[in-house]
Order: structure tokens, then sequence, then C-alpha cells
């Protein structure tokens, strides 16, 4: 097993970056940068402090402004230099990092 950071952040399907989806532009630089890794996971259904903790429902798909997460994982050293751009990009949202065991399969 290694120690690696994952960096997690949750925004809005709304979220845009110079014209882009926020998420888009998330997984492109880290792949510019060369992260190992990055995954968006768009929710079903949601709450925060945006909007006055109105839920975000799939139900209503018309109306929807879906929760997303987009996760990325690798180094803590990599992580470290990356988390600044992330800063910088994500206006309104939450980010956690946290340290992890990666288990590589054999």
């Amino acid at each position: 097993m290694n120690e690696w950071e994952k960096l997690t952040i949750y925004i809005d399907e709304s979220d845009l970056w110079h014209g882009k989806p926020l998420s888009t532009a998330l997984v492109e630089e880290a792949r510019k940068q060369g992260l190992a890794g990055a995954t968006v996971i768009r929710g079903i259904e949601g709450f925060g402090v945006r909007q006055h903790r109105q839920i975000h429902t799939a139900r209503i798909m018309e109306l929807a402004d879906l929760p997303i997460i987009v996760i990325i994982i690798d180094r803590a050293e990599t992580i470290a230099q990356f988390l600044p751009t992330v800063q910088a990009m994500v206006a309104v949202g939450l980010i956690t990092q946290e340290t992890i065991k990666t288990i590589l399969p054999q």
C-alpha cells in the first residue's frame, strides 16, 4: 500500500470556467499538469450552503442544477502544487483534501 492524497471538489453543474463546465476545466487542467487521475461524479440529489440549502434533485431534470464531485488523486507534493490552481478556479464550492492508502491490482 502507498500513501497518496485525494482532493475532492464539490461544485454545481452550472459552475463555469471561461465558458466551459468547471468540472471539465478541472479535469483538463489536472491532465495538463500531469496528475495521476481525476474522476467526475454527477450527483442525483444534494444541498449545500448555496441557494439557501435548497435541495437539488434529478427528479425535475429541467430545473435541476445537480451537484458535481471532482476527485483527483496523486502524491502529496503533486496535489500541493495543483491546489493553488484549483483554488483560483473554484469560486464557490467546497474543497477537501485527505491522505489515502492506495491498493493497486496485482
